[in-house]
């Protein structure tokens, strides 16, 4: 929903909501998802939509598969990801005034798109794959290039002062080596964690912490520190990030420095050599335009697929109708306890529509995991599996043309709409 339709608030009634709001959070203890945020902060947009904050600029996305020496390589793989933070974490705050509490995705839910642009296509699928604990996977493939980002996410927040967030679970791109080109080069990307500041006064926003990697199959890693404005000193979204040759941290080849949401810099290099004469790129987000997303209509899409899904929920959010948005998501929600009671008496589980949690070994994490200290399990105790993509799954429902009437019987049994 654009700004336009969002409901104007009373500055008496909403400051009265947010303090009892904040008081509940400070004295919750458990998930922080499941609890009611008063009616200006909730968001019409599903975390299962967050996906496609990971590709919002193709052209970057797909260049290092052009890339034939294996250092710029990684480099370019460095800078496209930290092209996607802005987008990942400070979106919603510039769209809206401040951060949104969005909707949390039900099991199954989908959200499908693509991109068309200079890059060529590029196609994105998310899907919710569990939901105790809540996870959600995603596939992003360049197909011209057949660069390819698959993984999966799960979120534990707390609170102490401010809501702390830690994110569980791991990407993984794939570069198609220039130089041989049957060989792809592997990339695991690590989440950062973040808190939530600009509580007190209402207006919250995004801050990220501590480092995240990449590391890969070529061996080169790369590390990014974050930080944020301090009481004395520092600057909003600010970060840091080398380029080494794994193992070897001081050896820095190249060093990358400024805001994730405002302009950055990458230098060849060690920092203290930073000067005009290493400068060799530089990125500006504010200068840079996205590319367009571009999703079926809601009438064409399936009755899993987000949008359509929360269709009701979203317009009541958009004209601050609580009691339809409260009716419209225990429409959802008993569904679903219908459905997860249905297969547990069937002795069945749901199947996943894109995306298999795996049994076995994950050839990427065995090999690549210790460089950046993830557990080769991927931590899926924690995120229902270890999940990967399954083109051979995406390849038959990608050709399923559902009728209307089909469509409807499945929104009354998996949503009761």
């Amino acid at each position: 929903m654009s700004d336009e339709q969002q409901p104007q608030q009373n500055p008496q009634a909403s400051g009265a909501s947010w303090t009892s709001f904040i008081k509940s959070i400070a004295s919750f203890n458990g998930d922080l998802s499941s609890l009611t945020a008063p009616p200006f902060i909730l968001s019409s947009t599903s975390l299962v939509e967050f996906s496609s904050y990971w590709c919002e600029h193709p052209t970057v996305f797909a260049a290092p598969a052009a890339e034939l020496d294996p250092a710029k390589r990684a480099l370019l793989v460095l800078k496209w990801f930290l092209t996607t933070l802005k987008q990942q974490y400070a979106s919603r705050s510039e769209q809206y005034g401040n951060e949104k509490k969005p909707l949390n995705p039900f099991l199954g839910e989908l959200f499908l798109g693509k991109w068309e642009d200079a890059a060529g296509m590029t196609e994105l699928v998310s899907e919710q794959v569990s939901h105790h604990p809540p996870a959600t996977a995603y596939s992003i493939t360049n197909l011209p290039s057949k660069v390819h980002l698959e993984g999966y996410n799960a979120q534990k927040a707390s609170f102490s002062k401010t809501i702390y967030i830690k994110q569980i679970g791991h990407a993984v791109l794939s570069v198609p080596d220039p130089n041989k080109p049957s060989t792809n080069d592997l990339y695991i990307i690590t989440l950062p964690s973040l808190h939530v500041e600009g509580l007190l006064f209402g207006s919250p926003f995004i801050e990220l912490d501590g480092a995240s990697y990449i590391t890969s199959s070529t061996g080169y890693t790369a590390k990014i520190d974050y930080s944020g404005k301090g009481w004395l000193s520092g600057k909003k979204n600010s970060f840091t990030a080398t380029l080494y040759p794994t193992g070897k941290e001081k050896e820095v080849l190249y060093n990358v420095s400024g805001q994730w949401t405002k302009a950055f810099e990458i230098h060849s290099g060690s920092a203290k050599h930073n000067s005009s004469n290493n400068l060799i790129d530089s990125w500006d987000p504010t200068n840079t335009t996205t590319s367009k997303l571009i999703v079926a209509p809601i009438e064409k899409q399936h009755p899993l697929e987000s949008r359509r899904a929360w269709a009701k929920v979203a317009q009541g959010i958009a004209i601050g109708d609580m009691n339809s948005v409260g009716k419209e998501k225990t429409k959802i929600e008993n569904a679903q306890r219908a459905m997860r009671k249905k297969e547990q008496t069937e002795g069945r589980q749901w199947e996943r529509r894109y995306f298999n949690a795996l049994e076995g070994p994950d050839t990427a994490l065995q090999s690549l995991a210790k460089n950046v200290g993830l557990r080769e399990d991927g931590d899926s105790e924690k995120t229902g599996g270890l999940w990967r993509y399954d083109a051979t799954k995406a390849d038959k429902v990608r050709g399923e043309e559902l009728a209307d009437e089909e469509k409807a019987k499945l929104a009354v049994e998996l949503l009761g709409q």
